[in-house]
């Protein structure tokens, strides 16, 4: 509870555990470049390790986890938030093109790719104000997975937003028989399943992947690993592409239930857990890559051996 005594005694122990290496950290961070001083620096530091580490934490495991985090990102990230003028020009010099690749990634098409990039550097900015001031999206950055990878992720989630909203206005029915590639109405499972520094994320990912079937991992590395479309994948194992489409939702809600009870289990509160997907699957240790495709080229070609189920051996006859 917010203000209790435990709270505090926490909130102490983590500000104690900082004080000994917050020189080391304030200097590797080059926060002072963009004019966040060392009493500053330590106040983000410790808003990060109130939100995620759990009371009682060790000082040795707090020092770890302040180590631990991208500490020069972080502070450009803070630097950007302020409005600071020579944090942005780093910014952009790192990543301006670089928001317009992964927004073409994302949308595959030029002109939306780049209305999708300048919209989010709208908000990275913070055009909107709350209280009369800036709000920049930049400020929400922990510093836990890489500032690439937290971008990525939140430009997937404006793109799926926008996505949501203009899928109102068009029927199911319209887009088939205008012969629409489908996209899919959820989060890239694969983009949202990471976290930069907890063992428990690598274990719980890993748990969910590893226990899809084989056909099931071959339909999601086939689209979000290597791009496949839906209708090639629909081809492949000789089903319509809407029953494909809605196959990837089904089991991209599935993993993301699986990965968070996992997280649960494991102590996580239910905040902590939806924040650690929130990171970018470059930061996992697991291999993602290799979990999905066990099996899953045979599960493609061979559906006698597949280990699916009934209904997924019925979807096969669907036309």
């Amino acid at each position: 509870m917010a203000g209790s005594p435990q709270v505090e005694e926490s909130a102490n122990r983590l500000a104690s555990a900082l004080e000994p290496v917050l020189d080391g950290i304030w200097a590797r961070s080059r926060a002072v470049e963009w004019s966040i001083q060392r009493d500053g620096f330590a106040t983000i530091l410790l808003s990060v390790a109130a939100k995620y580490l759990p009371l009682g934490t060790q000082a040795s495991e707090a020092v770890s986890f302040f180590e631990g985090l991208r500490l020069e990102e972080l502070a450009l990230a803070r630097g950007c938030a302020a409005g600071h003028e020579r944090a942005w020009e780093v910014f952009l010099t790192r990543y301006r093109e670089k928001l317009f690749e992964m927004a073409l990634g994302i949308a595959r098409e030029a002109a939306t790719a780049r209305e999708l990039a300048d919209s989010l550097y709208a908000d990275l900015y913070g055009v909107n104000l709350r209280g009369g001031e800036r709000v920049s999206k930049l400020a929400s950055y922990t510093g836990r997975g890489s500032l690439e990878g937290w971008l990525r992720t939140v430009m997937a989630q404006e793109f799926v937003n926008r996505y949501r909203k203009t899928r109102r206005t068009t029927s199911l029915d319209e887009e088939v028989e205008q012969g629409r590639q489908f996209a899919v109405d959820a989060p890239d499972p694969i983009e949202n399943a990471a976290v930069s520094n907890d063992p428990r994320v690598d274990q719980a990912t890993n748990t969910a992947l590893t226990s899809l079937t084989s056909e099931d991992r071959y339909v999601l590395a086939s689209y979000y690993l290597d791009g496949r479309t839906l209708a090639e994948i629909a081809r492949t194992l000789g089903v319509h592409e809407s029953t494909i489409s809605r196959r990837v939702d089904k089991l991209a809600k599935s993993l993301k239930k699986q990965i968070l009870s996992g997280l649960g289990r494991s102590g996580m509160s239910r905040r902590q857990a939806e924040e650690a997907l929130e990171a970018d699957v470059r930061d996992l240790r697991v291999d993602v890559r290799t979990s999905l495709a066990q099996d899953s080229a045979r599960a493609a070609f061979s559906p006698v051996e597949s280990p699916v189920s009934g209904p997924a051996r019925k979807a096969k006859t669907e036309t």
